[in-house]
């Protein structure tokens, strides 16, 4: 019960403001763009019908953050918020399993902005067989003393759209 009262607590304060960035559970997350793209491909994995861990997911991300992608049934590009996303990634966990992970990351910095270009792989069982790839093109941005996710866009791997080599694992 104790812990369960810090919790709420803690989610009180943090949705409130009135919590310390020093004492927010996730704060290791976003002090450098490497423990944040750990991260981000940490909250998204799992196996099949387990909860996503969305709370560390928000605190990752700027509040007007939003994901973007290429949908293939409706040839048009999709646009939508962070709660939007989890929704949809909520729907797909609960029929498999699935994890990604980053297999080459390039970087670039100015100022207080960031651009990644994240190349992923997805596993549909955890260290089983590679099923798809494609790149994340993610913006971040630095402020109060550390770093959001301002937008995130990804695109699959095709048979027309292969991964060039200056994006493959170094």
């Amino acid at each position: 019960m104790k812990q369960f009262l810090f919790y709420l607590t803690t989610l009180i304060l943090m949705t409130t403001g009135n919590l310390k960035a020093q004492d927010k559970p996730f704060k290791n997350d976003t002090k450098t763009i490497d423990a944040l793209m750990k991260a981000s491909y940490e909250v998204v994995s799992g196996e099949k019908g387990a909860k996503r861990q969305w709370e560390r997911d928000n605190y990752l991300h700027h509040q007007k953050a939003v994901y973007s992608y290429f949908d293939r049934a409706r040839q048009e590009q999709a646009t939508m918020t962070l709660q939007e996303f989890h929704k949809k990634t909520d729907e797909m966990v609960f029929e498999t399993a699935f994890y990604e992970n980053e297999v080459n990351r390039e970087v670039r910095v100015f100022g207080n902005i960031a651009h990644i270009w994240s190349t992923y792989e997805t596993r549909l069982e955890k260290n089983g067989k590679v099923e798809r790839r494609g790149i994340n093109s993610i913006q971040l941005i630095f402020e109060n003393d550390r770093w959001y996710i301002i937008s995130w866009t990804f695109c699959g791997e095709t048979d027309k759209n292969i991964i060039p080599k200056t994006f493959d694992r170094s």
